[in-house]
């Protein structure tokens, strides 16, 4: 004769999943899922810190092309076309606010802005 917990134990062994216990009927691919979810997003937010980092790097132009600036963060240039002193915003490109394309002037400008060789005040 066999005990009564034998008998369970065979049972348990026998029965199948429990239908008391949360198991995934794909057999874990719903943790892979997750992981790779996870995973994507945490690689999604540095790739997002990263581009708004290199944004606010090429908003503040007069700060990355070591230029003096005034309170409001503006680059202090001497204008060449009209040689005055202005403060300007410097766009990540090295060109000043002021620029207008084609002109001689404001193309040697930008290009002193870019190599660090443009007079300041």
């Amino acid at each position: 004769m066999t005990s009564p917990d034998r008998l369970d134990a065979e049972r348990r062994r026998t029965a199948g999943p429990n239908p008391y216990t949360r198991r995934s009927p794909t057999g874990g691919m719903d943790e892979r899922f997750g992981r790779l979810l996870r995973d994507k997003a945490r690689a999604a937010g540095r790739l997002f810190e990263e581009t708004r980092r290199a944004y606010r790097e090429g908003q503040n132009g007069a700060e990355a092309y070591d230029l003096p600036t005034d309170d409001e963060g503006r680059a202090r240039l001497v204008c060449r076309r009209y040689a005055e002193r202005r403060a300007v915003r410097v766009d990540g490109s090295g060109r000043p606010a002021c620029f207008e394309v084609g002109h001689p002037d404001c193309e040697g400008c930008a290009e002193d802005v870019r190599e660090g060789v443009v007079e300041t005040w």
